[in-house]
């Protein structure tokens, strides 16, 4: 009996094992296609961009993978109590990394446009603030691996910039478009581009609080900081 139990339990560490092997992968696949995006639209490299829209099809294969891996462990496993909040986190965690990769291929369809338009000098504002969710993504998927709160808790501080970056972006871009009217097509991309990163910046702080409830077993009692001014009149994020 004692050695079925203990066949069982290591199967399940197997099984968990593979899980994060699985966000790992998906993870990492987000992070390089989120790079290789902000990438291609400094450089304005249309060849690139459409790598990073075909790419997005690898992410959604591997979200069905971890669908499938947890379906079967909850129904062969029956995990409980610590157990089972592993195997739920990471449904949702691959849930918001799919989402991630949305995002990354709705800036590489817009710099598909931009680079039909003349250069703007924004573009490397959005660098920099792509540079900052790009360390906030590799950041919370090493919390996750290493079930670190702390870690985590730094990229929920980090969007606060994030939010700042977006706002200053914002009145930029319309002051560009104000001033040059030839300007308005490619800053309204951009602007578009703008809000693509800063919900992936939201998403990598969603993350970040689904590490905190798997280590705790609660959410943050506070609310994430947030300073951004540019949702009273910018457009929304895309589908």
């Amino acid at each position: 009996m004692v050695k079925d139990h203990d066949h069982i339990v290591s199967k399940f560490d197997e099984d968990l094992n593979q899980l994060d092997n699985l966000i790992a992968e998906m993870g990492g696949l987000a992070e390089h296609q989120f790079a290789d995006a902000i990438k291609a639209l400094v450089k304005r490299d249309g060849e690139l961009a459409e790598k990073v829209i075909l790419s997005d099809k690898r992410i959604d294969a591997i979200e069905e993978n971890v669908d499938q891996h947890t379906i079967s462990m909850l129904a062969l496993r029956q995990p409980m109590a610590d157990d089972l909040r592993v195997v739920i986190t990471a449904l949702r965690i691959a849930s918001v990394i799919e989402r991630i990769g949305d995002y990354s291929k709705n800036i590489a369809k817009r710099t598909v446009a931009i680079t039909q338009t003349p250069p703007v000098g924004p573009s490397r504002t959005i660098a920099r603030m792509g540079n900052v969710v790009q360390g906030m993504i590799n950041t919370v998927l090493d919390a996750y691996l290493q079930r670190d709160a702390e870690l985590a808790e730094d990229v929920r501080l980090r969007d606060e910039e994030v939010d700042a970056l977006h706002t200053s972006l914002f009145r930029e871009l319309l002051t560009y478009m104000m001033e040059d009217p030839r300007s308005i097509s490619a800053c309204a991309h951009l602007l578009f581009v703008a809000k693509n990163i800063e919900r992936i910046g939201d998403h990598a702080t969603n993350i970040a609080e689904h590490v905190y409830f798997l280590v705790h077993g609660t959410l943050p009692e506070d609310n994430r900081p947030k300073d951004d001014q540019s949702s009273y009149t910018v457009v929304g994020g895309e589908d």
